[in-house]
């Protein structure tokens, strides 16, 4: 039992750790654009916009 919380308490401090060091580079900053991007793609080619 003590086993598997020290491996939990590992994993969980890892998986902190990585997030802290995604935030503090940048991963994060740019929350706007990808919610809209989908709002302004132009499709690439005939098959993207098929006709009916």
């Amino acid at each position: 039992m003590y086993v598997l919380i020290g491996f939990s308490l590992v994993f969980a401090i890892g998986f902190l750790a990585a997030f802290i060091y995604s935030v503090i580079h940048g991963q994060f900053d740019d929350d706007y654009t990808p919610s809209v991007r989908i709002l302004f793609d132009k499709p690439n080619s005939a098959s993207d916009n098929p006709k009916p």
